[in-house]
């Protein structure tokens, strides 16, 4: 597991103090709330004690603590599909190698606190097991950002036997993970074609289950989502590939799907120069990503329209995408998706993907007050998601630039 270096040990002892609890009731006056759960309200008051909402009232509370009258209130944004320490280095370029503990250290604190501050209060991040400091950091309120799960280092190996596998699902779980991530076909920029036996799906999988975990699937073929379907996998994420007849198998088995549609493709488009040549961020790569971004809203449209299909909002946000994960949701609503289902998609039902549906997602007494505000209605122009004035976790203040 990665420990703290010099660097980052001074920036969380900094960030210490950056946000102090509410030691008493604490109102938020909202002129519009939306509660995550598809409701939508005028003129109403959120009371929080300590780090949860303690009531919901009709009405305004007079003087209120934090009055946003002119403002839409809605739970803090989650984004399952993170890679929280990527970033590019000194040079611009998508790679850490040479790097020092200190560079990657303020890199990563930055990372966080963009990602907080853009208005996500709880990420998922797959993929390494630096992340495992970050979470901790964070969750001892020694480092600002948003409520943290890891995976840890995925599976990413075609050679391991199942046996293999299953040890390294208990291993995975001994070390902290809240989560496991499976490799079960190459990337898109590879063709994105299946890289396991049923056996070894079926033992990633099985064993994630006999262990309490939830596992994510990176698949793109056809045939790979069906593998993990098949063997019962918690969700896929990818699936660019799929046929309806996919999506449609995934909807009747209840497996969570989690499609990138708009932030990681087009990321990597922008971000060109800063990863073509390091691994397979090739010419022929690029191309085909390109692509593929053109075929993204057909394929997203397929992917909402389908009965019944569970659907996680998460962008496989990467280096150069910092601070705008909520990219991912304004694409969906741009193409198709209607705005509350989005929104809803972003906070409590990715809570409930997460695990975490008893504890975020939603504003209603009893949860965690991760609390948001936006200058804007986004129901009308989902953009305004952009527009983040007040940020609010577990009941601390980290932002507030309401006028």
């Amino acid at each position: 597991m990665a420990r703290l270096s010099n660097g980052i040990a001074l920036l969380v002892a900094l960030g210490a103090s950056a946000a102090a609890a509410q030691d008493r009731a604490v109102t938020i006056h909202a002129g519009q709330l939306l509660d995550g759960r598809g409701g939508s309200a005028r003129d109403v008051t959120i009371t929080v004690t300590g780090s949860k909402i303690t009531a919901v009232t009709k009405g305004a509370t007079t003087p209120a603590d934090y009055e946003f009258g002119k403002l839409t209130v809605l739970p803090g944004l989650i984004d399952s599909h993170t890679h929280i320490t990527a970033h590019f280095n000194k040079d611009g370029r998508a790679s850490t190698q040479g790097e020092s503990g200190e560079t990657k250290g303020v890199k990563w604190a930055e990372n966080v606190e963009l990602t907080l501050m853009s208005g996500y209060t709880t990420i998922q991040s797959m993929g390494s097991d630096d992340d495992y400091v970050l979470r901790d950091a964070i969750a001892s309120g020694r480092l600002i950002g948003p409520r943290l799960l890891t995976s840890g280092r995925p599976i990413n190996d075609p050679k391991m036997t199942p046996d293999a596998i299953r040890a390294y699902v208990r291993q995975s779980k001994a070390n902290g993970a809240d989560f496991i991530k499976l490799f079960a076909s190459e990337s898109i920029r590879d063709g994105g074609g299946p890289t396991l036996s049923d056996a070894q799906v079926q033992a990633a999988c099985g064993e994630a289950k006999a262990q309490g975990m939830r596992i994510w699937v990176h698949a793109h073929a056809a045939s790979a989502v069906t593998q993990a379907v098949n063997a019962s996998c918690y969700a896929i994420t990818h699936g660019f590939l799929t046929t309806q007849k996919e999506l449609d198998l995934m909807a009747r088995k209840g497996t969570w799907f989690e499609p990138n549609v708009g932030v990681v493709l087009q990321n990597y488009i922008a971000h060109r120069k800063n990863y073509e040549g390091i691994g397979n961020y090739t010419s022929a790569a690029f191309e085909s990503m390109i692509e593929y971004a053109g075929k993204a809203p057909a394929f997203w449209e397929r992917v909402h329209k389908t009965k019944g299909l569970k659907v996680i909002s998460g962008g496989d946000t990467n280096a150069g995408a910092e601070g705008n994960n909520v990219q991912e949701v304004i694409f969906r609503v741009q193409n198709g998706q209607p705005a509350m289902d989005a929104i809803v998609d972003s906070t409590s039902t990715d809570a409930e993907a997460l695990g975490l549906g008893q504890t975020v997602g939603s504003i209603v007494p009893g949860m965690e007050a991760d609390i948001i505000a936006v200058d804007g209605d986004p129901l009308k122009d989902i953009t305004a998601l952009r527009k983040v004035t007040f940020v609010m976790k577990g009941g601390k203040v980290y932002k507030n630039v309401a006028k």
